[in-house]
């Protein structure tokens, strides 16, 4: 195991300057009297998944004479209202819904927006609103505080018992949770946040137990300086039924609990990771979004832009089924297929690329010669019913070994085997797995993991046997360029595919360029390596084996050179057609 054990799973991006900040009971006590302080009521506009009730009573306890409004409870929808609602987005799939378009104003009672907002006018009693939605009902020039948190944290305390926004859910099955948030609330609230984080007098980080506050311009200066330079996000690990031991080891993780293992980790995802603000010894954390979301061209580029929008198309993640099982047998949708039943504009192309691998690890990819879509059903469905399936029979086994790169364009049949630790390079729209099977095991929760064998079943492209993927999807690596003391070869992806990756294997620093689109990384090789500005545009910024790290399309130029113990190798992506050969 190739494990250096430096990993870093607290990244920060360091402000420059100094930037005032209140945690715990100062935070209150600075909001109140922010409240004191202004001629219109305050209100702090929670992202949903914030604790409203107790930011209610911290408030009220703060200063008891403050006039505290839940603007949720006097305005929102009921629970049975917004079902019904939300029927057609939400559907009676566990885990599939459609995107919702919605706006936030369609959760509330126009009338009783309207009632808030003339109550408001009038008052002149020190008031703060609280709630999804506070800043609805204050007036145009009300200071505005935003209190925030990342998808991630949301997600564990949907399995801790929390429900989704005032829906009175937290009995349900998680996999509904998180869909009601996937496909409603979180593209609601973030298309609610945008102009706040503009507009925001102060932020409030919500992550932990221990409340932060900052001002609304120190958040503004972070995002700005974190859109220059390079820099990583906040990983997560999660554990699975096929978990490895390979994370732990190398990522220093402690031991999953009840005797599991770690088979996820989200290492550069924005939409899912936080991203930590560091001020001096202390630090903020806020969803690394509120990037994407304020600073997209900087970001993304131009041209990303154009084409995607506020929206960061790559992700990385880490599968580990080192000593571990199979992950299921499984099918992404065409984007054809994506955009007639989901709503979701591009899909879920993928690649596996191997940062390590036991002898005699493998990858399913394709099916065999001669077999069709009814060989599949039957095989499948007798699967369902209790028997076993022969996926060896049915889908191609290629070996799997340290920096093979196998490329995954959607519709075609695939999983990483037992004894692999994956770097998967994919397009972000990442919940869109068609299951077909999952080796007849249970989830953590006990239950059978959901199969969409009709959905999958419609999306497998049975053109991809074994030839034509030997020939387009397996060791399709081609030398670029050559210098002293540095290759650099593309490793994919697949033509259909809408990113490129380039590994550079180097003993010399090797120049690198954005070229007007974000760059995506990970140190696939060698201990350690710093990342130069040529010019001095930003500090030497060092990342671990292992790490993924971000490079803004602002940041142009660049220089990679490593440390420590190699060779050293980097797997880049980037937007292929804004990539340049």
């Amino acid at each position: 195991m190739p494990g250096h054990g430096n990993y870093d799973r607290h990244p920060v991006v360091a402000l420059d300057g100094a930037h005032p900040l209140w945690t715990g009971e100062a935070v209150w006590t600075q909001l109140a009297g922010l409240a004191r302080a202004t001629s219109s009521p305050l209100a702090v506009d929670c992202y949903p998944g914030v604790d409203v009730g107790a930011v209610r009573d911290a408030l009220s306890a703060a200063d008891p004479a403050l006039v505290v409004v839940d603007v949720e409870a006097e305005a929102a929808l009921s629970a049975k209202d917004l079902d019904e609602l939300l029927a057609d987005e939400l559907t009676d799939d566990r885990v599939f819904g459609v995107l919702s378009r919605r706006r936030i104003g369609a959760f509330f009672h126009p009338g009783e927006l309207d009632r808030l907002r003339h109550q408001l006018a009038r008052t002149d009693r020190p008031t703060v609103v609280v709630g999804w939605g506070a800043s609805l009902v204050v007036p145009a020039e009300a200071p505005v505080v935003l209190a925030d948190l990342p998808r991630w944290e949301i997600q564990q305390r949907f399995r801790a018992g929390a429900g989704n926004w005032r829906a009175g859910n937290g009995e349900e099955d998680v996999l509904r949770k998180y869909k009601r948030g996937f496909f409603v609330e979180w593209r609601v609230a973030d298309e609610h946040k945008r102009p706040l984080l503009a507009r925001c007098s102060h932020l409030l980080d919500t992550t932990t137990a221990t409340p932060k506050l900052v001002t609304g311009d120190t958040l503004r200066a972070g995002l700005e300086q974190a859109a220059a330079r390079p820099f990583r996000l906040v990983p997560f690990f999660d554990p699975g039924p096929w978990g490895g031991t390979w994370m732990e080891e190398v990522c220093g993780l402690d031991p999953a609990p009840g005797g599991q293992h770690y088979a996820w980790c989200f290492d550069g995802v924005p939409e899912e990771n936080s991203l930590r603000l560091g001020l001096g010894a202390e630090h903020v954390e806020i969803p690394a979004i509120d990037l994407v979301l304020r600073h997209p061209r900087e970001l993304l580029g131009e041209r990303t832009f154009a084409r995607f929008g506020a929206e960061f198309p790559i992700r990385f993640d880490f599968l580990d089924t080192m000593a571990g099982g199979n992950l299921s047998l499984q099918v992404h949708p065409t984007t054809d297929y994506i955009q007639r039943h989901f709503a979701m504009p591009y899909t879920q192309d993928e690649s596996y690329y191997l940062l390590d691998a036991e002898p005699g690890a493998q990858v399913y990819l394709g099916l065999r010669p001669g077999v069709g879509l009814e060989d599949v059903r039957a095989a499948l469905e007798e699967g369902q019913a209790g028997g076993e399936v022969d996926a060896d029979r049915l889908v191609n086994t290629f070996p799997a070994r340290p920096h093979d790169h196998f490329l995954i364009p959607a519709g075609t049949v695939h999983c990483s085997g037992a004894g692999s630790m994956v770097l998967e390079v994919s397009a972000t729209p990442f919940i869109f797995t068609f299951k077909l099977w999952d080796w007849g095991r249970l989830g953590l929760d006990g239950r059978p993991r959901p199969i969409h064998l009709e959905h999958g079943l419609a999306n497998i492209d049975v053109r991809r046997d074994t030839d034509w993927t030997r020939q387009n999807l397996v060791d399709q690596v081609e030398p670029v360029d050559a210098g002293d003391g540095w290759t650099e070869e593309r490793t994919g992806l697949h033509e259909l595919e809408f990113i490129e990756t380039r590994r550079h294997t180097f003993t010399a620093p090797v120049e690198h360029d954005t070229h007007g689109t974000v760059h995506v990384l990970n140190l696939v090789q060698g201990e350690a390596a710093v990342v130069e500005s040529p010019d001095g545009d930003f500090d030497p910024f060092e990342v671990h084996y292992a790490e993924t790290f971000i490079v803004p399309a602002a940041v142009g130029r660049y220089r990679i050179r490593g440390t420590g113990a190699g060779p050293w190798r980097t797997l880049r992506a980037s937007v292929r057609d804004t990539e340049r050969t």
